[in-house]
């Protein structure tokens, strides 16, 4: 009887942990399935239907100056801080930067980016209508047009060739792509541009960012945001592409997997520079029509406003921790450190209109660069001293830091690089 009554009771134990078995695994099948997806390839333009579109197009005549003053899931873990990438050598604010090259071309560089791969990214905007792409050793190895054909990326378009104008870029955590946001698109379909004074209610065209392959140098993806997108950064985790947008006055979140604009947030009058936390968790924006930066929560698309930063703030970088966010503010003339633990603010003049700058790996400098002083500041980030300042040339608008040589590279209106290296 003791045996009888043993066997069922292993029989029922044994469809006990069948059952609880199936409970587990069939949920993880089911997301398994369900969260798979394709990536479409797409074909590139004939190269003689763009070149024929092109004779006939007229070529606009812009301004130089474009910036005006003016839910059940569970929480996941929080991702540990990357180590940055350090050049060999000193700290960066124990060297000495002197300029040991000068690359001039067919170039009007409104911003310049370090793949951190050997490539350099120069956006020429309207004035060139092009990408040109040099390498460490300062040879050009490509000029990327901006025309594409809409319908060839999978968007509703006029069947013809149509021009961006690219302005800024950004480059994916892996090096194998690059975001480059046009700061307005040219040709058939689009009959209404925005300009840098703008709001919502003028209803100026929508554009467009390209996606760049960084193996094969061509645009792979084109995806739609809003009227005059400016900045564009890419998530530490790959996930997301933010971009400001200027007319509009908002936010667009992109989703990197599915190359699409998954959100889009009311930020403020004339939104500009984008910096995100080590984690990818919150993204700061700068008001530049205002005196605010507004902190956004990527995953639950809400905003917070930060005020008090100073008049014009356009670009923003976080130190490596993540815990100090830095400001220019380009209608000061002046770099404004936020402690983002104890709010405390401090301020230091670097020049005329301060523009663009970047962090050095080890965030113990920063590099700004002075549109209307023509100059380059080396600013110590612990106390906020200047170390440097070094001549430019005429109206400097971009600048970069590759990781892992310590080059500076500066882009200026005035159509030529800049490079800075240590003594």
């Amino acid at each position: 009887m003791r045996s009888v009554i043993g066997w069922w009771a292993a029989a029922l134990l044994a469809l006990a942990g069948f059952t609880a078995l199936a409970v587990v695994v069939t949920p993880g099948l089911l997301a398994v399935a369900a969260g798979s997806t394709v990536a479409k390839s797409v074909t590139h333009p004939a190269a003689d239907r763009i070149a024929a579109a092109l004779q006939s197009a007229p070529e606009p005549q812009p301004t130089p100056d474009l910036d005006p003053e003016p839910d059940l899931d569970p929480e996941p873990e929080p991702a540990p801080d990357p180590e940055p990438e350090l050049p060999p050598g000193p700290p960066s604010d124990e060297v000495t930067l002197v300029r040991v090259a000068t690359i001039e071309g067919d170039l009007a560089p409104k911003s310049v980016v370090s793949t951190q791969t050997g490539l350099f990214l120069a956006q020429n905007m309207m004035y060139r209508h092009t990408i040109s792409v040099y390498n460490r050793d300062r040879e050009l190895m490509r000029t990327i047009p901006d025309t594409v054909v809409l319908e060839d990326f999978g968007l509703a378009g006029p069947g013809q060739p149509v021009r961006g104008s690219p302005v800024e870029a950004a480059v994916s955590p892996d090096g194998r792509h690059a975001y480059v946001s046009n700061y307005r698109m040219y040709g058939p379909g689009y009959d209404r541009p925005g300009g840098d004074t703008c709001s919502p209610a003028d209803n100026v065209d929508e554009s467009t960012v390209y996606r760049l392959d960084l193996d094969t140098l061509e645009i792979d993806q084109v995806i739609e945001v809003g009227a005059i997108p400016k900045f564009v950064a890419v998530s530490p985790d790959g996930r997301f592409v933010l971009v400001t947008n200027w007319c509009s006055d908002d936010l667009s979140i992109i989703d990197a997997e599915l190359g699409r604009e998954v959100a889009r947030l009311d930020i403020g009058r004339y939104p500009r520079g984008i910096a995100i936390t080590p984690d990818s968790r919150v993204a700061y924006v700068a008001v530049m029509g205002g005196s605010h930066v507004v902190e956004v929560d990527i995953e639950q698309q809400t905003t917070t406003t930060i005020e008090d930063i100073g008049r014009g703030p356009r670009h923003l970088v976080l130190s490596p921790d993540g815990r100090k966010l830095f400001a220019t503010l380009n209608a000061e003339g002046v770099v404004v450190r936020l402690d983002l633990d104890s709010g405390t603010r401090e301020r230091i003049t670097t020049g005329t209109a301060p523009r663009s700058m970047e962090i050095a790996p080890d965030g113990r400098t920063l590099d700004v660069v002075n549109y209307r002083s023509d100059t380059l500041s080396v600013v110590r980030t612990e106390d906020l001293a200047v170390l440097q300042t070094l001549a430019t040339d005429d109206r400097p608008i971009g600048v970069t830091v590759d990781r892992s040589t310590g080059e500076v590279w500066v882009a200026s209106y005035s159509g030529r690089l800049a490079v800075f290296d240590t003594e």
